[in-house]
């Protein structure tokens, strides 16, 4: 018999996530606004963790949709700075 991997956790480290609310247009598709979003913010976040729809709208002109609208809340993880470590 073969003995598994162990995984030990570090119980005494909590996440901790903000969230933002955001808005995104695209001419494709709500998809697409939101890829955008993510896009956007990750150029100044990181750790992004998901990204949820709130609100979803569209600009119509001659009878045709013109744009695809969205309100996102997006959560990210926020960086722990050791405590008592020298750099």
């Amino acid at each position: 018999m073969r003995a598994g991997k162990i995984y030990i956790l570090n119980i005494n480290t909590m996440a901790i996530l903000k969230v933002l609310e955001l808005m995104a247009n695209s001419t494709k598709s709500w998809e697409d606004a939101a890829q955008q979003a993510v896009t956007e913010a990750s150029k100044t976040l990181h750790n992004i963790r998901s990204v949820y729809i709130q609100d979803h709208s569209a600009s119509v002109k001659n009878n045709k949709i013109t744009e695809y609208r969205i309100t996102a809340k997006l959560s990210f993880e926020i960086e722990h700075s050791s405590k008592g470590s020298k750099k």
